[in-house]
């Protein structure tokens, strides 16, 4: 059996640096149609931006607030073939403001999917979006019921992450994530630590057909339209999992199996920011380069880890990252994997 089946992880992730320019600005160089696109300022306070194909371009949320969905004209204007449009930046935040320099994160789903739960028999709530089984990625919009049920999320396989925002209400964006479990959640917004959640997941794990829900209204709030973001595991390229700190300079290793491309932690066992490092930003090591999912300051510059070729090496003891004997949960994606199914191996940087 081949070590992977994605020898080129670019071709569905890919982080992409711009400089805007207030005007009509046309971000290319992608290397396919991005579905879900990340947008944050890095010199400059300024909100984390989520925009999805599903959803449809000119609709924002905040990874750093709790706001419903708002529609703004000057935000992200148009998905592309190799990339997005951005307008002239009018409204809360800015994508695009003249010199100001962005980070933008790039997913690729690419594939309609519909389920008719009464027709197919498939979960109890009906969904719809786009989905791409080869990179284990969906984008899932459904309606919630505020009953327990359970939503298809189009992947074939068991998701190990998924992040769920209310479209129209203020609410908490919802974390699942396998290391926690079933009974825990974390927020994306918020440095909580793992709470129990009986109430969002219904105690009960997904599938590789369905994700369940409770009656929560963050995840299932009755007439309320709701996306979610589902992540199953592809080897050599994408790794869902959590580790445990060692309190040292001479930091936990965390092997994924790929050179990364896109690595995010959080402290699971206590009160700690969303932590994000990318191979663009940051193009040696030590990997300094940071932005915080949860917060809307600027991006910080501190010597926090290392992008080897198979994994991520900790460079420090401090909270964020590698603190006392604290438990800490991490989303990577690959820049290319520790062998291609070729035999090629990574290299380091």
């Amino acid at each position: 059996m081949a070590y992977t089946t994605i020898d080129k992880p670019s071709d569905y992730f890919n982080t992409k640096l711009y400089t805007g320019t207030d005007n009509s600005n046309a971000i290319s160089g992608i290397g396919f149609a991005p579905d879900w696109v990340w947008i944050k300022n890095r010199g400059a306070t300024g909100h984390h931006m989520l925009f999805d194909k599903v959803r449809g371009a000119t609709k924002v949320m905040y990874s750093n607030l709790t706001d419903a969905e708002t529609t703004v004209s000057g935000h992200l204007t148009s998905f592309d073939s190799d990339g997005f449009t951005l307008g002239d930046n009018s409204g809360k935040g800015s994508t695009n403001g003249n010199t100001e320099t962005y980070v933008a994160w790039n997913w690729k789903a690419e594939t309609s999917f519909t389920n008719d739960a009464s027709s197919t028999g498939v979960g109890s709530i009906d969904s719809a979006g786009s989905v791409n089984t080869d990179a284990g990625f969906s984008i899932i919009s459904y309606t919630g019921t505020g009953s327990a049920g359970t939503v298809a999320h189009g992947l074939g396989a068991v998701p190990k992450m998924i992040i769920i925002k209310s479209r129209n209400t203020v609410s908490l964006w919802a974390v699942y994530h396998q290391a926690i479990g079933n009974t825990h959640g974390l927020f994306l917004n918020a440095t909580n630590a793992a709470t129990d959640l009986g109430a969002y997941w219904n105690d009960t794990s997904p599938t590789s057909s369905v994700f369940s829900l409770g009656g929560d209204a963050d995840i299932n709030k009755s007439s309320d339209p709701l996306i979610a973001y589902c992540f199953a595991e592809k080897q050599g390229y994408s790794k869902f999992g959590s580790y445990t700190a060692n309190n040292s300079s001479d930091g936990t290793y965390i092997h994924l199996g790929f050179k990364p491309a896109f690595f995010i932690c959080k402290k699971s066992s206590g009160t700690e920011t969303w932590h994000i490092h990318d191979n663009k930003r940051s193009p040696f090591n030590v990997s300094s380069a940071e932005l915080y999912a949860s917060e809307n300051q600027a991006e910080d510059t501190n010597a926090r880890l290392d992008l080897l070729s198979n994994g991520v090496k900790m460079r420090t003891d401090g909270g964020g990252y590698n603190t006392g004997s604290e438990t800490y949960i991490y989303m990577a994606f690959a820049e290319q994997p520790f062998v291609t199914s070729t035999g090629v191996p990574a290299t380091a940087r």
